[in-house]
């Protein structure tokens, strides 16, 4: 007599507890959540959004810069903002004060900047746009010795120290 042979006993698959997952995922996304608000708030990151020049100087590498724009001839008339940001929109304004607060901090964490601080081209092209803007009145009259285009003469060539020294 024969007897029927019994398949061999496997083991049931493999569950994936959902629940640890969730657990590990919670975990995850709470450091990341609380290590990125510490870091906000002990960089005093809130100053950011506001206009007040004394938000510049929450980092050591700004505050010649500060102290400079304190006694220079803009300190009455503007603000870091007016010289800084677009002024087109609040979109462009915001994206380059994020753009700039990002730089910043991964340069000044990583210890990774030149000081005296050096101005990037976008800011500089941004700063440009903002003394032409406030200043049309005296910069439409200026002759600019037949070039055709008129942004050819660069203001920052002869008044880079403006709003911080001057």
């Amino acid at each position: 007599m024969t007897t029927p042979s019994t398949p061999p006993k496997t083991a049931p698959p493999r569950r994936i507890n959902r629940m640890g997952v969730y657990l590990i995922l919670a975990g995850l996304v709470g450091c990341i959540v609380g290590l990125g608000s510490y870091t906000f708030l002990y960089a005093k990151g809130y100053s950011y959004l506001t206009d007040d020049p004394a938000a510049c100087a929450n980092c050591h590498v700004m505050r010649d810069v500060y102290t400079a724009w304190s006694r220079g001839s803009h300190r009455a008339v503007a603000v870091c903002n007016d010289c800084h940001t677009p002024h087109n929109n609040m979109v462009a304004k915001y994206a380059v004060k994020a753009l700039n607060g990002f730089n910043h901090s991964v340069a000044f964490t990583l210890e990774n900047f030149h000081e005296p601080i050096r101005i990037t081209q976008l800011n500089r092209d941004v700063a440009l746009a903002n003394c032409s803007h406030c200043h049309a009145d005296v910069t439409s009259a200026i002759d600019h010795g037949g070039y055709e285009d008129k942004d050819a003469l660069d203001c920052l060539q002869c008044h880079s120290r403006v709003g911080h020294d001057e």
